[in-house]
């Protein structure tokens, strides 16, 4: 089976900000539509009270990379310890 990131999109892990909302968080998600209106998802951190807000989805034109943040091989897919490169292919 393929590396689960194997085609990982450069910009995931990176933190970002929306330039019209000044809405900040890592890029966790990408979404491609036929159109073209690309758009990331922002995920932000933990807020005061230890909960975790919503991530939002924004048009890829409207991002600005402000810092790297996450590696996200370091965040890898697995599901229950199972060894994806060894998973059988469903058919």
């Amino acid at each position: 089976m393929k590396e689960v990131n194997e085609n990982i999109d450069p910009l995931f892990g990176k933190k970002a900000k929306d330039q019209i909302t000044g809405f900040e968080g890592i890029i966790t998600g990408k979404s491609v539509w036929m159109y073209g209106c690309n758009q990331y998802c922002l995920t932000p951190p933990v807020d005061k009270d230890g909960k975790l807000p919503d991530g939002k989805w924004f048009d890829e034109g409207r991002l600005v990379v402000i810092s790297s943040s996450i590696n996200p091989e370091s965040v890898k897919a697995k599901k229950n310890g199972a060894d994806w490169d060894n998973m059988p292919t469903p058919r």
